[in-house]
């Protein structure tokens, strides 16, 4: 299993790139990051069925930080909400897979996101429904670091925090960029950890592309009573593709025929190499 986890989020970081250069633009940096986490959800953790998008009982997940949509695209698609095909038509004026994420139109997507800051209030009240209808599924939610510069953020934070929401497990892509380069530089919210545990968070930090931390950091996070938890995953933005790694450039840009190729080529050996392991 631990394998094919890691085989399925490299293989979505390729149909990411592939829509990326399809569509001649889009996010590559936020949305190779968080690759591996996403596998984990999707594979191990979460309680879906492909076959049944929405099942009543299903856990939900909450990607607030949605222009990273093109890995979401590419999880969804491994694990057989859709055909992997699909991909290639992000951003297509005739597709379903459009630049952030629409709980209408894609299989699979329990919320359309796109506006920073605000994805996480809809993952609290879909906790909170949770709660008062007695319900025992998780809500999952992935922010971005520099998404957490945002007011709402923290008023979501002060809201899981007052209704105890230890059914809700955030994710933050601790990667150290944004658009407009180091968040320290543009709107510093360090130190991250203990802002969320002076809001009455559980905080585990964790190398987010290690499996086994990943796996520990939920499975941890369920055994909490009373708190929503955050778990601060430092990330590698761009993690896969050599010269996309810890450069705020490839924030949101497409790459051109050659880098494509090379992006291509490098996400092909590295799946050769699990393959083999």
């Amino acid at each position: 299993m631990k394998n094919s986890t890691k085989l399925h989020a490299y293989k979505a970081r390729k149909h990411a790139i592939t829509g990326i250069y399809n569509a001649a633009s889009g996010h590559p940096g936020g949305s190779l990051s968080i690759a591996d986490i996403l596998s984990v959800l999707y594979f191990e953790k979460m309680n879906i069925d492909p076959q049944n998008p929405k099942m009543a009982d299903r856990d939900r997940f909450v990607l607030s930080k949605g222009h990273c949509a093109p890995i979401l695209y590419g999880t969804l698609a491994e694990r057989g909400f859709f055909p992997t095909e699909l991909c290639t038509t992000f951003r297509q004026a005739d597709s379903i897979l459009q630049g952030h994420p629409d709980m209408k139109g894609v299989p699979g997507v329990d919320m359309s996101t796109g506006s920073l800051g605000q994805g996480i209030s809809a993952a609290n009240g879909m906790a909170l429904s949770a709660k008062l209808d007695n319900k025992d599924y998780k809500v999952y939610a992935i922010l971005g670091d520099g998404e957490i510069e945002e007011g709402q953020v923290w008023e979501a934070a002060m809201f899981a925090a007052h209704y105890k929401l230890d059914n809700l497990v955030a994710f933050l892509d601790f990667n150290g960029l944004q658009i407009d380069g180091d968040i320290r530089e543009v709107m510093n919210s360090t130190p991250i950890d203990k802002k969320f545990e002076a809001f009455n968070w559980n905080v585990i930090t964790i190398d987010g592309h290690d499996y086994d931390q990943i796996r520990n950091a939920i499975d941890e996070a369920h055994k909490v009573e009373g708190k929503p938890t955050m778990i601060i995953a430092k990330c590698v933005k761009g993690k896969g593709v050599s010269f996309m790694e810890n450069q705020a450039g490839w924030h949101g840009a497409a790459p051109n025929k050659e880098q494509f190729e090379q992006a291509i080529s490098e996400l092909d050996a590295a799946i050769a190499e699990i393959e083999a392991e």
